[in-house]
């Protein structure tokens, strides 16, 4: 992808402005035109991938999912393309929105991007083609969504079908019935759960406020813009710290191949003037997250994203993950609605927070503990608050970072995991699971939880961090005396160092488990140990750094563990910190 020189006067670290932005989104769009359908209103990609939709919904899913991208580009030769393809589509072509199917999804992007583009698409069409969309549109108001973030997608057209007056009082309904339907999911501090449980991740910044705020914003409706603006600048605060010095988000939930659509909610803060955030911080986070997925592989040789995260893999995808989904990656360049003016584009770069300082943030509402290190910009999140054990791997692991991934396998069996690699996890017996998390706690430098292994086994853990080290202690509940315990650290990935060292009920003997390696995915560092008559307790050293020449972790903590429950940490440079352990509970005194 060819890209205009960079302006150090403005972007001393990316190297990316507005120019850079508008070129990536036109050579996108460029690239897409090849695979559109002779009469416009389908775009099959090429590949043997389809999503358990189908190939007619996948076809739909392309047009939409760039129809957004023209959009938020403003491309009128583009957007003429997409009218002619919208006419076709709506005479027959496309499916019809019917309860949980995917073109409910699709049907946002496309009620979004007339929204957005009006004068310029939706008051060009023919009297007869509008009545025809609006009438296609009309099945979302009443489409059963799936109970997650799906429910925001019958208040994004009915909020478009109310602007224009088609079926007034059905479209408030499916605007109000959805708005309603998310607060049964909203859990402070600019956190919502996607749907029942506890389901933290990317959907937070990508859909759940992005679509409610969008639409107080261009409804101007200032009680709304109130309520969910309010949200998302508490958000975003948790936010900014998500991204690592070189841009990369960290990896973790599902979706993850639409890559820079997590630079969404920074946009959506400068574009309603709801966010924390410096201009020139704003701008640095985006591009940099932009910039880092372009220079490695997201696009492939003909200009298409691919299905994957830095090239193609298959491990970060999902059955609904179509040859288009990627694309949902457009609600990256909702920055091209701020004007070429706006002080977003003229500010020059700050660093984001993984660039400032060392730091180790509690998040309170999905209970993580984000440890971030200004030497290498690494950032890692430390999970015991976060499952949907449908996407494990990327829910249920202890920690995850904007280095690594966790290792691809989905299904434990028993006779297999001592020859997989599972990073960050506890393995009981045979088994690696983690699921029924419970949060028990988070504040300055730790995090606690409480899971269920498979058989009932309970193990509480608790992590303590300070700059890159981590005191990681696991108490396993419930198991028979002699039970063979495993603990497992981080995958050591290209130019990345994992340390893992036993404290306590633990030795190295068994060595590394392999895995499969790549840019992201190495050796896991592997400890044994075995419980005890009644709860037996687990201590290790952990460290993920990108240092050149670390020092030796045994020199960063000192760590006593006195009894079976209580351990007494004393940071090299830091805090003195005491932490007792039970199956119930953790508490900490510093």
């Amino acid at each position: 992808m060819q890209l205009p020189p960079p302006d150090p006067a403005l972007s001393p670290r990316t190297g990316y402005t507005r120019a850079h932005w508008e070129a990536a989104a036109d050579a996108l769009l460029a690239a897409v035109e090849p695979y559109a359908t002779e009469d416009l209103a389908l775009y099959h990609f090429p590949g043997d991938r389809q999503s358990w939709a189908g190939r007619l919904s996948d076809g739909l899913e392309g047009y939409a999912r760039t129809l957004l991208l023209a959009a938020f580009r403003r491309d009128e030769t583009a957007l003429q393309r997409y009218a002619d393809g919208l006419a076709a589509g709506v005479s027959g072509v496309w499916p019809r929105i019917e309860d949980r199917s995917q073109p409910l999804v699709e049907a946002a992007s496309v009620a979004l991007a007339l929204r957005l583009t009006r004068p310029l698409l939706w008051d060009r069409l023919d009297d007869s083609v509008r009545h025809r969309a609006a009438a296609w549109l009309g099945d979302a108001l009443t489409a059963e969504p799936w109970p997650c973030n799906w429910e925001l997608f019958p208040v994004t057209v009915g909020g478009f079908l109310q602007e224009i007056g088609y079926e007034a009082e059905a479209s408030r309904k499916a605007v109000d019935r959805g708005l309603e339907r998310i607060e049964e999911w909203y859990v402070g501090g600019g956190w919502y759960t996607d749907g029942d449980g506890r389901k933290y991740d990317y959907y937070n910044g990508w859909a759940m406020h992005l679509y409610p705020v969008l639409h107080a914003w261009l409804a101007d409706d200032s009680r709304l813009l109130t309520v969910y603006g309010d949200r998302l600048e508490a958000h975003l605060a948790d936010y900014a710290r998500l991204f690592g010095g070189d841009g990369a988000p960290v990896r973790q939930g599902r979706s993850l191949t639409y890559r820079f659509a997590t630079t969404a909610p920074l946009w959506l803060g400068a574009l309603t003037g709801r966010t924390p955030l410096p201009p020139g911080e704003t701008r640095r986070l985006a591009s940099g997250t932009l910039k880092y997925f372009l220079e490695r592989g997201a696009v492939d040789e003909r200009g298409l994203l691919t299905l994957g995260w830095h090239g193609p893999d298959p491990s970060v995808l999902q059955g609904y993950s179509g040859p288009a989904s990627p694309y949902w990656a457009s609600k990256g360049f909702l920055g091209l609605l701020l004007p070429p003016d706006h002080e977003v584009w003229t500010a020059p770069e700050e660093p984001g927070p993984a660039e400032r300082e060392d730091a180790v943030t509690p998040v309170g509402a999905p209970n993580w503990l984000l440890q971030s290190t200004r030497a290498d910009g690494l950032v890692r999140l430390h999970n015991h608050g976060s499952e949907d054990v449908r996407y494990d791997p990327y829910y249920t692991r202890l920690a995850y970072s904007t280095v690594t991934a966790p290792s691809p396998s989905s299904s434990p069996t028993p006779s297999s995991s001592s020859s997989v690699t599972y990073d960050n996890s506890v393995i009981v017996g045979d088994d690696p699971s983690r699921t029924g998390i419970e949060p028990l706690g988070v504040g300055e430098g730790w995090v606690a939880s409480r899971h269920t292994v498979g058989g009932g086994v309970r193990v509480t853990s608790v992590v303590l961090a300070h700059r890159a080290t981590e005191v990681r202690a696991h108490l396993v509940t419930g198991a028979e005396p002699g039970t063979p315990v495993r603990v497992t650290g981080w995958a050591a990935a290209e130019g990345v160092r994992a340390d893992l060292a036993p404290i306590f009920g633990l030795d190295d003997s068994a060595g590394p488990l392999a895995g499969t390696t790549g840019p992201l995915t190495g050796t896991t560092g592997s400890l044994t140990g075995t419980t005890g008559e009644g709860d037996t307790l687990f201590v290790a050293l952990a460290r993920l750094t990108a240092e050149p020449a670390p020092v030796p972790l045994e020199e960063t903590v000192s760590v006593r563990v006195e009894g079976q429950d209580r351990i007494h940490v004393r940071w090299s440079g830091g805090p003195e910190v005491r932490v007792s352990v039970s199956g119930n509970a953790v508490s900490t005194t510093f």
